[in-house]
């Protein structure tokens, strides 16, 4: 209750709030919110300007840009949440488990991340490209791949330091088991980092996906994704701007909107941060990062 009120007297941050509930709830009722079927082809239509039929106009192949953009959610910001949220799971398991009981378990997770991180992120998702194909399926499966293994290390640094707590040992001591001690203690003290690695994390992967998309290794025509409606408007972006201006500022806007309530989690989890300037708040932001990393390798 605190970070929520910490957080509505934050505007940019419950605008931010409201374009990505807007966007999400879009993009799951997708069929009740495009007025046209994205996938339809009428030539008489191609390069139509907007209308109010067609409020953003049609493509090369006639088909409505604001039914395409409203189904593009689904695979360029729903399904890189679930990906995120696979990779949280199972990376943030690894880090309670490698944080908490140290030792040889801490080390084989450990070593398990050094081996996952020891490759590029873009070199280990173009190798999953090369080896199974192109399409979203893959790159995805290279998200989680990828982010779970830094997940693990920057919550395990987390989890480690609160360990040392006073009362966490006591809990050790009086025999509390550690099942109940990492979901009743550790569990809630973490929240705070989670979130801000979560939604951090998340502008990053839209961008990610979207440039994949755009260069034509993820998900394949006639299925609308932003970045792939980025390049298809790409032969006709001096005579037909708009064309590209669409799935452009929607990127834009989601990836920005993840930024921000990134910055205004942080804010609102620590209230010392609340007196500083947006760029102050992101330079330690920033530092907390590298920190959490730094801690993490050693």
């Amino acid at each position: 209750m605190r970070v929520w009120r910490n957080l509505r007297r934050d505007k940019l941050a419950v605008t931010s709030l409201i374009i990505l509930v807007s966007t999400i709830v879009l993009g799951i009722f997708a069929p009740w919110f495009a007025p046209h079927d994205p996938l339809k082809v009428n030539m008489t239509l191609r390069y139509n300007t907007p209308s109010w039929e067609y409020f953003l106009g049609n493509d090369h192949l006639g088909r409505c840009i604001l039914s395409r953009l409203i189904y593009g959610i689904r695979p360029s910001v729903l399904w890189v949440i679930a990906a995120l949220a696979v990779s949280l799971i199972f990376g943030g398991a690894m880090g309670f488990l490698a944080g908490y009981f140290r030792g040889k378990v801490d080390a084989l997770i450990m070593r398990l991340c050094d081996i996952v991180l020891s490759f590029p992120g873009y070199v280990m998702t173009l190798a999953i490209i090369g080896v199974f194909g192109v399409g979203l399926t893959n790159i995805l499966i290279a998200f989680i791949v990828m982010k779970w293994a830094w997940f693990a290390r920057m919550i395990r640094t987390a989890v480690m330091q609160y360990t040392e707590s006073n009362y966490i040992q006591f809990s050790k001591a009086a025999g509390t088991s550690s099942t109940r001690i990492i979901f009743k203690h550790l569990l809630p003290l973490t929240l705070s980092d989670i979130a801000v690695l979560a939604s951090s994390s998340l502008g990053s992967m839209i961008l990610q996906i979207s440039g994949f998309s755009f260069l034509g290794l993820g998900i394949q025509a006639p299925s609308p994704e932003w970045g792939m409606m980025l390049n298809e408007a790409r032969e006709v972006m001096f005579t037909r701007p708009e064309l590209m201006l669409a799935p452009g500022i929607a990127i834009i806007l989601v990836v920005t909107s993840f930024n921000f309530l990134s910055d205004a989690l942080q804010k609102a989890m620590d209230p010392k941060l609340a007196g500083m300037k947006f760029k102050e708040r992101r330079a330690r932001r920033n530092i907390f990062m590298k920190y959490k990393g730094e801690e993490a390798v050693r």
